[in-house]
């Protein structure tokens, strides 16, 4: 199932996701990360989904998105409430369906892939006023994992300690 790993900044999320996929049945396949954050809300498609040359300005060749780079892995897709609605919409579609259409596309293409999804975001209070699918936030909401601060976790500084200090040694 989809795993929403929530936690302020900082807190260990993605270590989290690689933990999950480095103990899964998967993980000699592809761990792909996408920073939702970092790409421009005009790119995000293309990005998640690929694109076919000449489907838009600037696509010279046919690209092969993230869903497929991780096809049989596991796709992590961090700050996921900063996708725009329309994505959303899409990859509600393809976490369903386990199906996608390159941009420029019109074949289903099938995927085989575990999806993370990490935020520091309250996506519940994000769909309640508008700014996440409601249908989406239950789709991934299948396992969630909490990362409390490490304020909240002062026994672990000990182990942290000696484990950098053997890194650094």
């Amino acid at each position: 199932g989809s795993v929403l790993i929530t936690g302020e900044n900082g807190t260990g999320k993605e270590l989290v996701a690689h933990s999950i996929h480095s103990l899964s049945p998967r993980f000699n396949k592809p761990f792909v990360e996408v920073n939702c954050a970092a790409i421009p809300s005009e790119l995000i498609e293309s990005e998640l989904f690929g694109h076919m040359k000449g489907s838009f300005t600037g696509a010279v060749k046919d690209y092969a998105g993230k869903f497929e780079q991780a096809n049989g892995g596991t796709l992590f897709l961090d700050e996921v409430a900063n996708l725009p609605l329309d994505v959303q919409a899409t990859l509600l579609r393809v976490i369903q369906e386990r199906k996608f259409k390159k941009v420029g596309g019109n074949k289903d293409m099938d995927t085989d892939v575990r999806v993370l999804v990490a935020s520091n975001e309250n996506l519940q209070e994000a769909y309640r006023s508008g700014k996440f699918r409601e249908d989406l936030y239950y789709r991934i909401h299948v396992i969630h994992l909490h990362i409390p601060p490490l304020r909240e976790r002062l026994d672990d500084i000990p182990f942290l300690c000696r484990h950098f200090i053997n890194k650094i040694n």
